[in-house]
Parts: C-alpha cells; sequence; structure tokens
C-alpha cells in the first residue's frame, strides 16, 4: 500500500488532520472561558476516538487562544502529548495602527513565534512549523537560518510551507538542509482549481484557472505532503444551507447525500474519500470543533478505497458544472 510522504519522512501520523482554528472561542482579546476549555476537549476526545493524531494551529488562531486552549487540555490529559503530532504555523501579522496586516519571514519574527507558541501550547516542541503564506520578502538565507536555529535546539522536528506554489518551494528548498514536509492548501470538493488546472492543458478554459501550474506533481515527486485546508467545503455538500448556492453545487450536494445513503456512511465520509481517492495521498485538515462532524468523518479512508473512478469522476463533474473538455 502507498505510503504518505510524511511516513517517509519518520512522522507517524493519521490520514485525517484536526484543525484547530476554533478553539479558544472569538477572535478576540477575551479571556477564555471554562467552556472553551471543555469544548475543545471534546472536539479533541473525538478526534481520538476516530484514530486522528495529528492537530494542527497556528499563532493567530483566534489570537493565539487556539494554542492556549489546547495547551491547557493537554494539561488535563498527562501523557497525551507523546501520542500526538503537534504542528503550529507562523508568518502571518495582524494589523497594528496604520500598519496593515502583513508576512513576515523575517529571521527574528520566526523565532519569536516559535516561542511564543510553545509557551502558549505549553510544550517543548512542534512536531512540524509552517511558513504561513508566501512573504514577497522572504530571504531564503535568513529563514534558513532560523529554521537551523529551531532545529538545533530541539524546538521544532520538521519543516513545512503553506499556500506556497512549486517555485517558491524550489526557491527556499535551495537554502535548507532539511527537506520541506508539507504544503498545506485549500483543496475540495468545491475548490476544484487543482483539478483544473491539469485537466485544461491546450484549453482556452484554462485561462480562467488560477492553480500553480505543476505543484501537485512536485510535492508528490519531492515526497511533500500535500495537506487540505477547508477540505469539508464548510458544509455545502453535507448539510449546510444550500439556498444561495448555485445549481451545481446543489446537485453535487444531492449526489453527495445520495451516494452516503447507499454505501451507508455520511456525507462526510464521501466528501473527505473524495479528496482522499487522489493518489497525491492528500491529507485533510479537518476545521471543525463540532464532536459530531468530527466522528462523522470517522469512514472517510475506506470510503476513499471503494469509491470507484466512476463515482469519482461524477462527483468531480458534477461539482464542476460542466463536461469535461
Amino acid at each position: 500500500m502507498k505510503r504518505m510522504p510524511l511516513a517517509e519522512r519518520g512522522i507517524s501520523t493519521s490520514r485525517l488532520v484536526l484543525g484547530c482554528m476554533s478553539f479558544g472561542g472569538e477572535w478576540s482579546r477575551n479571556e477564555i472561558t471554562e467552556e472553551d476549555i471543555l469544548q475543545a476537549e471534546r472536539a479533541v476526545d473525538a478526534a481520538l476516538s476516530i484514530g486522528i493524531s495529528m492537530f494542527d494551529h497556528a499563532n493567530i488562531y483566534t489570537r493565539g487562544k487556539a494554542e492556549e486552549t489546547f495547551g491547557r487540555v493537554l494539561k488535563r490529559k498527562p501523557g497525551l502529548r507523546e501520542k500526538i503530532v503537534i504542528q503550529s504555523k507562523c508568518g502571518i501579522r495582524f494589523a497594528e495602527g496604520s500598519v496593515p496586516g502583513r508576512y513576515d519571514f523575517s529571521k527574528e519574527h520566526i523565532l519569536k513565534e516559535v516561542d511564543g507558541s510553545l509557551q502558549r501550547l505549553g510544550i517543548e516542541y512542534l512536531d512540524v512549523l509552517l511558513l504561513h503564506r508566501p512573504d514577497p520578502l522572504m530571504d531564503p538565507e535568513e529563514v534558513a537560518e532560523a529554521l537551523g536555529k529551531l532545529k538545533s535546539s530541539g524546538k521544532v522536528r520538521y519543516f513545512g510551507v503553506s499556500n506556497m506554489n512549486a517555485a517558491q518551494i524550489r526557491f527556499l528548498q535551495q537554502a535548507l538542509p532539511d527537506r520541506i514536509a508539507v504544503n498545506q492548501l485549500e483543496l475540495s470538493l468545491a475548490r476544484l482549481d487543482f483539478l483544473d488546472e491539469g485537466v485544461h492543458v491546450n484549453q482556452k478554459a484554462g485561462t480562467a484557472v488560477h492553480f500553480s501550474e505543476g505543484l501537485l506533481e512536485h510535492c508528490q515527486m519531492e515526497k511533500i505532503q500535500i495537506q487540505a485546508w477547508g477540505p469539508l467545503a464548510q458544509g455545502r455538500f453535507s448539510g449546510r444551507p444550500l439556498t444561495d448556492e448555485p445549481e451545481n453545487i446543489r446537485k453535487t450536494a444531492h449526489l453527495v447525500q445520495q451516494m452516503a445513503s447507499e454505501k451507508e456512511t455520511t456525507p462526510e465520509a464521501i466528501v473527505l474519500g473524495w479528496l482522499m481517492k487522489h493518489p497525491a495521498m492528500i491529507q485533510p485538515v479537518i476545521g471543525t470543533a463540532n464532536p459530531d462532524r468530527i466522528v462523522a468523518c470517522k469512514d472517510a479512508e475506506r470510503q476513499s478505497q471503494l469509491m470507484t473512478r466512476e463515482e469519482w469522476y461524477t462527483l468531480y463533474v458534477s461539482s464542476r458544472g460542466k463536461a469535461l473538455p
């Protein structure tokens, strides 16, 4: 059986990841409440119950409260840290006064933010650190200095990126001694550019596709784990009201529901299974804290194995809203 790229790097993890972006309540400076902690704990328990062992964070999620809340959950669960993989991100900075929101891959910022994440999480190291969004002012040599210091100090074990194209990855990689392990991208049954970019080669329709040419192929050849954020498409195919959605999305939601019923599984498992069937071994990052929705994803890997090419293409073409060229 084909192995996940992370396994090739020695990172033992699950096929699904729980995204912790909503932990800690509102994106405000309000204090973390006991209910926030209990809600996060229920989400973590639900994830563990279906075999999820990897948890995704970022220093900015709910303005740092997501990491802090997760850290408090870890304190209540002695021994859990050693059984899970914790991933976080840095590089996005909020607006401050007259200074706009921006990206920052400077050595000083990376080192400072990793220390902040470790403090909020209450842990000694991150398994994986991702650079959150491409910084136009990125100096690969400076980034390499920061990552090298984090690696030598034991604060981070593996490094990756998020929302980067193939050229940006190659540009950064040439300065790094360690191989980039992850690229996290928005991919879902409602976000099909990653597929349309390939099927529209030599087609005028391809000019309307906004995805990086050759990115999937590059990641597969370099054994970079592709992670998908937003893989459930904000519930478009699993129960969310679709009054304002276009016909192709409504039709596809019906197909997903029908397929789930026929296979005696959940719509979430069908949507994720569709994504996971791709040979790139895409690893979905589930962005919900609702325990019921988390558990509803349990059957995703099995559905990816059971899904036929015909079923996969039926969902793809339906969501495209038009026939393939």
